[in-house]
Formats: structure tokens, sequence, C-alpha cells
């Protein structure tokens, strides 16, 4: 025991993975979830992109909310792909980081749908202003999908982890009363 075999294997240090230039990794982002936030930012900046080339307006109230709106959802799609695709992820937690991108994907999906109705009702008639409205349309429905498909995965996983009683379960303990003596 003078040797120090006891102890040997609890006091190594342990030796951490080498680590990314700035932490980047594409791991979180499988399968569908990788092209969707890219997909989303993409549309959001030319939603922008056409909202600025609008030159003249008569009722700039929907063009501005459609440019408040579009920025946003923009600036925070990326700001949600730079949170899956650096360290980041790991110092928030994978439940809360999947929670406020549900949440932030809602709610930019339902506001960019609200502006783009304004923007239709208010437009004028610039070809730029409708194909604003256009890329405004896909990029809301991209948002208003990613919803449907994490709603849809997390009902499937539900049902998966507490599958339904199937009605045939007369003769166990749970269907007799209490104080009943067997």
């Amino acid at each position: 025991m003078e040797n120090g075999a006891v102890y040997s294997p609890t006091t190594e240090p342990h030796c951490k993975e080498p680590r990314r230039p700035c932490g980047c990794t594409r791991q979180r982002l499988k399968g569908w979830r990788l092209p969707a936030k890219v997909l989303q930012a993409f549309l959001s900046l030319l939603a922008v992109i056409f909202e600025e080339i609008v030159e003249d307006c008569t009722n700039c109230v929907g063009l501005y909310f459609f440019e408040f709106t579009s920025c946003t959802a923009f600036l925070l799609s990326l700001l949600i792909l730079c949170v899956y695709c650096t360290v980041a992820y790991e110092t928030f937690g994978k439940d809360k980081v999947e929670k406020v991108n549900f949440w932030a994907m809602l709610a930019i999906g339902v506001i960019f749908l609200l502006a783009l109705i304004v923007l239709a009702a208010t437009n004028s008639g610039p070809v730029s202003a409708t194909i604003a409205c256009v890329f405004g349309f896909f990029a809301s429905m991209a948002f208003l999908a990613e919803v449907a498909v994490e709603c849809w995965h997390s009902r499937k996983q539900s049902t998966k982890e507490h599958p339904q009683n199937s009605g045939n379960t007369q003769g166990t303990a749970e269907s007799h009363p209490l104080n009943e003596s067997s």
C-alpha cells in the first residue's frame, strides 16, 4: 500500500478533450434542424433586403412594422443558430435552449405572419414590397413549420414514454379498491 497503487487511479488528472477553434460544432443540429435554421435566417434576410429596396410608400406603418419584424427575425434566428453551434449550448443546458428555441420560433412565426398581413394590407403597389411579402410569408412558414415539427416530435416522444392503457387490466391490483382484502 505504500507504493500508492490504491490511490493512483482516482488521483490522476483526467485529460480534457481538445477544444475546437472558437468551440463551433454542428453536432446538435442533426438531420433537418441545420437546413431549417439556415433557411429561416436566409429567408428572413431576403425579406429584409427586399423591404429595404422599397423607395416610396403612401402608408409606411406596415412597411416599418415589417422591417422591424423581419430584421428581428433574422437576428434572432442567427443568435439561436450560434447558440446551437457554440459552447453556449452547454452553458445554458439542452432543456433551456430547446424551450427558448420553441417559444422564440413560435413568437417569430406568428409576429412575422402578422407583419406580413399588415404590410400586404397597407402596400401601395411597389413590386419590391410584394416580393418582400412573398419572402416574409416563406420565412414565417419556415418558423411555424419548425414549431409544428417540434410539437409532433414531442407528442410522438410522450406516447412512446407513456403508452395508452389498453383497458384490459381487470386482474391487476390497481383495479381493486384499497380497503378490499385479497
